[in-house]
């Protein structure tokens, strides 16, 4: 019975992500093989569908939906399957040494249609022989006939349990090889030693995918920045037109977007296996041995470097992208403040020809009110020689003469009040914005 508030949803599956994953109990002499497969999120059902096919060909239970690591024996033959983000991981384990290492790799013994018919192009493929227990391991020279004479590399690891050679090559059977000399390791021991240099290879590998990348992007990443150079120079000398160096501008933010937005991805996660890599490498608590590299030293010369070649351009794209945003904003300062004085000179030019309209209008409203006035001294002068002919006596001229002042005040102080009606709805509508 419960003591406790009821459970987060995720408690229990994040509780067993730390034991997800466990490395396969190895007892030496023994080989091994691994291979991991680039997995793209459509292909998952066809790689369980794969799985379970093995399975069904050999009368064993597949593995449960949704699982995310597997094991079982196939015969001699044990076969341990792992998914991880973006690829899956088949680790195979027989018991016992080939007679000469190398010659007889444990994934030889799995069907071969099966194993070419795993969803996913390869990304690494590794071969490891353990030889012992007990057995002394020879000088480097000695071995170099198991790995097609090439330079070896290798060291104690485990406080001396274990002396591991490899060249970190693919070979002729399209597999790198690591030969393990065990000294007095436990089951565990070889399991977590074999799980080890597996990760290592196909961390190594899934790192070095975004190397091409790196390559193909660097010249136009060179490229774009001397072009930004030279805008930059532009704009600071007054050079060009403001609009077209601003369009310019546009087509690089573009152009590094688009180049982040087709790495970033690639970037991050060769950083992140590089981390691994490097944890991995660690654990293996390594001792030199005479005149032959460490896999520490190893990667430090030929691993580390191509990693920070990524990580570099990677860097180098986000300062591009910065500083492509930067001398923008400042040339739309510019062009705004451009614009601001154009748009200042065209209100002043407006003004003025509002003032000048403003003249005019007054100029014909002069005009109107002597017209006016014509009109209606016009009209009382006909209305005097009317009332003259019904006998009355006026006489016409002088009192046209005097309706002229009169019909002049009384059209001026009418128009005067019909500007000042307009001028109050003007300021009203103003007032109201």
């Amino acid at each position: 019975m419960a003591i406790f508030p009821p459970d987060h949803p995720e408690r229990y599956a994040l509780a067993l992500e730390a034991h997800a994953r466990p490395p396969e109990p190895v007892q030496s002499p023994a080989r091994a093989s691994y291979v991991a497969v680039l997995v793209d999120a459509d292909d998952r059902a066809r790689e369980r569908a794969h799985l379970e096919a093995l399975c069904l060909r050999h009368g064993v239970q597949p593995p449960p939906e949704g699982a995310s690591h597997f094991r079982a024996s196939f015969g001699p033959v044990r076969l341990k399957w792992e998914r991880h983000g973006e690829f899956s991981g088949y680790t195979v384990v027989v018991a016992g040494a080939s007679t000469v290492p190398f010659a007889e790799p444990a994934a030889a013994l799995l069907p071969a249609d099966w194993l070419a018919g795993i969803p996913g192009p390869t990304v690494a493929a590794v071969n490891v022989e353990f030889i012992g227990p007990g057995a002394e391991a020879p000088e480097a020279a000695r071995l170099a006939g198991h790995f097609s004479g090439n330079t070896l590399v290798g060291s104690q690891v485990a406080e001396g349990a274990a002396t591991i050679f490899t060249d970190f090559r693919i070979h002729n059977d399209g597999c790198t090889r690591f030969l393990i000399f065990d000294h007095g390791l436990t089951q565990g021991q070889c399991g977590r030693m074999l799980q080890r240099l597996a990760e290592i290879e196909a961390y190594r590998l899934l790192a070095l995918l975004a190397l091409p990348i790196a390559r193909r992007q660097s010249p136009r990443t060179v490229q774009i920045e001397r072009e930004l150079a030279t805008l930059t120079d532009g704009i600071a000398q007054g050079q060009g037109d403001d609009e077209d160096l601003l369009h310019d501008l546009t087509r690089l933010a573009a152009e590094v977007e688009s180049g982040l937005s087709a790495s970033q991805f690639r970037f991050g996660a060769c950083r992140a296996y590089f981390e691994l890599v490097t944890s991995r490498i660690a654990d293996l608590r390594e001792t030199r041995l005479a005149g032959v590299p460490t896999i520490q030293e190893f990667m430090a010369r030929r691993f580390t470097p191509a990693v920070a070649t990524c990580t570099t351009l990677s860097q180098r794209l986000h300062d591009l992208s910065e500083r492509v945003a930067q001398t923008s904003s400042l040339l739309s300062t510019r062009v705004d403040i451009t614009r601001e004085r154009q748009n200042q000179a065209l209100l002043a030019s407006m003004d003025r020809r509002a003032k000048l309209q403003l003249r005019l209008q007054q100029t014909v409203e002069g005009l109107s009110v002597a017209a006016i006035a014509y009109y209606v001294a016009g009209l009382v002068g006909y209305l005097a020689k009317a009332l003259k002919s019904l006998g009355l006596p006026i006489d016409p001229d002088l009192v046209v003469g005097l309706a002229i002042p009169v019909a002049a005040v009384l059209v001026l102080l009418a128009v005067r009040r019909a500007r000042r009606r307009v001028q109050a709805g003007e300021a009203s509508e103003l007032h109201a914005v």
